[in-house]
């Protein structure tokens, strides 16, 4: 009789799964995150997760991630779409693109937005320089606690002191 009774079960398990969804989920993995991100679905653990997917190199892969969580709003993940635009990550570089990505957290209110988009005005790069709105954006950051918006305040807006200078080809303006 109890075999039986498994064997119906065990036999109806593949229509249970079809009907109520997935009885026995994979959790805490990429591929659950990947698939959840395919869903529409994003969380805090979904969007922090591509932090890990890009420094493993699946920069396209963290670009679906990021992409998502930043339009369903997530600040973190704008910034990340801008560095992944800005150095050419699993497309190629766009500073156009990591600009707007940087606007966008700026107005949301995201402190590092705020401080990211302060130095693209401060340089010209993805935008039309403007320093001066530059240097209020990151008296923003600063005034909201971000410590390297301070550190570039002490330096008085040396972007020298906040940019590595392996760097510097990237952000000297077209001639």
């Amino acid at each position: 009789m109890i075999r039986t009774v498994v064997a119906l079960f065990l036999a109806a398990a593949p229509a249970l799964a079809d009907e109520y969804g997935d009885l026995n989920p994979d959790e805490l993995s990429l591929s659950r995150i990947i698939d959840d991100i395919a869903r529409g679905e994003t969380s805090m653990t979904n969007c922090a997760a591509g932090y890990m997917i890009t420094k493993s190199g699946r920069h396209q892969t963290a670009r679906a991630v990021f992409e998502a969580c930043a339009n369903d709003g997530w600040t973190g993940a704008m910034t990340w779409m801008s560095q992944l635009d800005d150095n050419g990550f699993g497309a190629p570089e766009d500073p156009d693109a990591a600009a707007e990505w940087d606007r966008r957290a700026a107005e949301a209110g995201d402190p590092v937005g705020k401080f990211n988009y302060g130095l693209d005005l401060m340089r010209g790069r993805g935008v039309p320089q403007d320093v001066a709105q530059g240097r209020a954006l990151i008296d923003e950051a600063a005034s909201l606690g971000l410590p390297v918006a301070r550190r570039l305040q002490d330096a008085d807006y040396d972007l020298d002191a906040v940019t590595p200078d392996a760097d510097n080809w990237k952000y000297t303006p077209a001639s």
